[in-house]
């Protein structure tokens, strides 16, 4: 099945199928796997960023939401990682809080077995999700302009899911500005893009760099700079 963004119109159908797909996964597993999705259920469903499809929230946040010491946090984040449950996109570092994905992959598979114990309605929607990827839900469609994802080149792959992100956030926005962009090179944290024109290049430096900067980051991990030649 094909992971997909939970925004845009009807998108709660989608949310709460992931979290129904989150609770039965947990509860056919051990009861420390019981434990640990319960958890995350409660932890996605307060503070998980639809937009950017990413968790960031400290250790201390999580203590005090599961009612934990910190320790044990690390032992739960530690066991959803090796269960590819969650997936690191850039670990905690200089203050920086961590970064996750939800797997959605691995949780429909640990949980498909079980979706006809659910309803017949559910079995349904995700058989559909899977038959046809880019429908989220029975009548949801993606947003029609979204960006081409590149796949022969490492950093190049990285760059097409920042934009693929980016579009997420708001279509006509990525449209007017970011879709003009053409990825040059990633070298010693520094990301080089290309503009079509001076204009383009000096206006997103001036006014939207900290947006690009920080969706790209997610990808290629710590940006120092951001360069936008022409």
């Amino acid at each position: 099945m094909k992971a997909t963004r939970s925004t845009g119109p009807h998108a709660s159908v989608q949310k709460y199928d992931l979290l129904t797909a989150m609770a039965i996964a947990g509860l056919h597993g051990k009861a420390v796997f019981q434990t640990s999705m319960l958890r995350l259920v409660a932890l996605v469903t307060a503070r998980y960023n639809w937009k950017l499809d990413e968790l960031t929230v400290g250790q201390r946040d999580l203590s005090r939401m599961w009612s934990v010491d910190e320790r044990t946090v690390k032992r739960e984040i530690k066991r959803l990682l090796e269960n590819e449950i969650l997936i690191q996109l850039r670990p905690g570092v200089r203050g920086r809080v961590a970064a996750y994905r939800l797997n959605q992959r691995e949780i429909y598979r640990r949980s498909e077995s079980h979706w006809e114990e659910v309803g017949p309605d559910f079995a349904a929607r995700m058989d559909t999700n899977r038959q046809c990827p880019d429908v989220v839900g029975p009548t949801v469609v993606r947003a029609n302009f979204r960006p081409m994802m590149a796949t022969d080149d490492p950093q190049k792959t990285a760059w097409g899911r920042t934009c693929v992100r980016l579009a997420d956030m708001d279509p006509d926005f990525y449209k007017s500005w970011f879709s003009a962009l053409a990825f040059e090179d990633f070298e010693q944290t520094v990301l080089r893009l290309r503009a079509p024109s001076s204009f383009v290049a000096k206006y997103i430096v001036t006014h939207h760099q900290k947006r690009l900067q920080d969706v790209a980051s997610s990808e290629f991990g710590a940006i120092r700079k951001v360069e936008i030649i022409f």
